[in-house]
């Protein structure tokens, strides 16, 4: 697929699909391919636009300026290019924030909203793990030990009754070969840190759903439901039997929501 030069930026892309077009944000350490479980439900339904946010994937150079605001910026840049008057958006935990951004940025441009995993409230907690997992990954053999630290923070506790999923899970990560490194990683965090909302949720307007999960161990659902009730047109949902990683966990339920929301949209 194409890319999409930016100032400073040569900046990645997927397209798929046929229907209304579907901006999908990814979250931390994520790029275009972390939504690979929705693709073959979504796509009868959308035509679905997937980038890679800046320091992920085959957006380059890794290393360019960086930061929530400017991630979202390229989003709404892109929708320019493949001349998208109107569209939807899901964003996943950090692309959850990127996705309020887009919301204001674009206004009644963005038909729907989904936020999946997500809160727009400061989670020190939070930071200390993504702090850590560079850290252990940063050691010797950590390429494999920071991916077993993360997964017992992003996956539902049914995933690990079964150690072939781990073993599945770090071979898939191990082989991909657009795989974020550890100095890119470490700019990513920084930009998280570093994040000041422009738009708060009482100025997005767009129809929103919230998809919280029921196990997810980094997004605090009391405070971020609080947050969130400041939107004008807001509907909340716990998904059960969910980790951090909603839509890996229960992608058919994920995809039946957002083309329910979509459609109600």
């Amino acid at each position: 697929m194409p890319d999409l030069a930016l100032p400073g930026l040569s900046y990645h892309y997927e397209v798929s699909g046929d229907g209304a077009p579907l901006l999908l944000l990814a979250g931390m350490m994520s790029d275009s391919a972390s939504w690979t479980p929705l693709l073959s439900l979504l796509e009868p339904h959308f035509t679905l636009i997937r980038p890679d946010n800046r320091t992920t994937g085959r957006t380059t150079p890794w290393d360019a300026p960086v930061s929530v605001g400017q991630m979202a910026e390229d989003a709404v840049a892109l929708m320019d290019h493949l001349g998208y008057g109107r569209f939807h958006v899901v964003g996943h935990s950090m692309g959850g924030l990127m996705g309020m951004e887009v919301a204001g940025l674009a206004g009644s441009r963005v038909i729907t909203l989904s936020i999946l995993a997500s809160g727009p409230v400061r989670v020190p907690r939070t930071m200390a793990v993504f702090d850590t997992l560079a850290e252990i990954r940063a050691l010797d053999g950590g390429e494999t030990a920071w991916l077993k630290a993360l997964y017992p923070w992003i996956f539902r506790p049914a995933f690990f009754g079964d150690p072939a999923n781990t073993e599945a899970a770090l071979a898939g990560a191990l082989a991909y070969p657009f795989a974020q490194s550890l100095p890119a990683m470490r700019h990513q965090i920084e930009a998280l840190r570093g994040f000041r909302p422009r738009f708060r949720p009482a100025d997005i307007t767009a129809q929103t759903q919230v998809l919280f999960a029921e196990h997810d161990l980094l997004i605090p659902e009391a405070a971020s439901r609080i947050a969130f009730a400041q939107m004008p047109n807001v509907l909340h949902e716990v998904i059960a039997d969910a980790g951090h990683s909603i839509h890996w966990d229960q992608p058919r339920t994920i995809a039946h929501r957002i083309i329910a929301h979509a459609r109600a949209g």
